[in-house]
């Protein structure tokens, strides 16, 4: 069964804030999976405040955007929010930058999927759903996020590297199932 998880793009004065993985050294939206006893807005606000060291009010919800194939699958809640206050930090373990971006400045690489999701938020987009079917030919019909670190790993490149050459490799398809208005 696919996990659910929560995407916060924090917007601040035309910028939206990103975080650097750790794992794959691209960029990506705070988000994190839902934990038993929360609510999909309190896993938005507690994983935003983990990833980037700020305080957040959820100020819309922007739709659910799920991604299939042999990657781990997932459905993600993407809310927008603004600031109310902490200070930026990374988590360590997660993160290696934390930055603001003004709308036309977005970073490179970003995680499969971050695009959209992104562009939506920006747009004021509210209600859609999103399905991102992505397929990895090397790999097997499912991977675990246990077994794509440890494809990385045994794979001599840098971790960036490993996830670009991936992506490249990948068929990639997105469908707005329900357009957000």
């Amino acid at each position: 069964m696919p996990g659910l998880a929560v995407n916060v793009a924090v917007i601040r004065e035309n910028k939206i804030l990103l975080t650097q993985r750790e794992d794959f050294e691209t960029w990506i939206l705070p988000s994190g999976g839902v934990e038993d006893d929360e609510s999909i807005a309190q896993a938005a606000i507690r994983e935003t405040k983990e990833e980037t060291g700020l305080d957040v009010e959820i100020t819309k919800l922007v739709g659910i955007y799920s991604r299939l194939g042999n990657m781990s699958p997932v459905h993600a809640v993407l809310f927008t929010a603004r600031p109310i206050g902490g200070e930026i930090k990374c988590q360590e373990g997660e993160t290696i930058a934390v930055e603001w971006f003004s709308f036309d400045e977005i970073p490179s690489p970003l995680s499969a999927g971050q695009e959209k999701k992104i562009a939506d938020a920006i747009a004021g987009v509210c209600g859609t759903a999103v399905l991102h079917e992505i397929h990895v030919p090397a790999f097997p019909e499912k991977i675990t996020r246990k077994d794509l670190i440890e494809f990385r790993d045994r794979s001599g490149l840098s971790r960036q590297k490993f996830y670009i050459q991936m992506l490249e490799q990948a068929e990639i398809k997105e469908k707005v199932e329900v357009m957000g208005g």
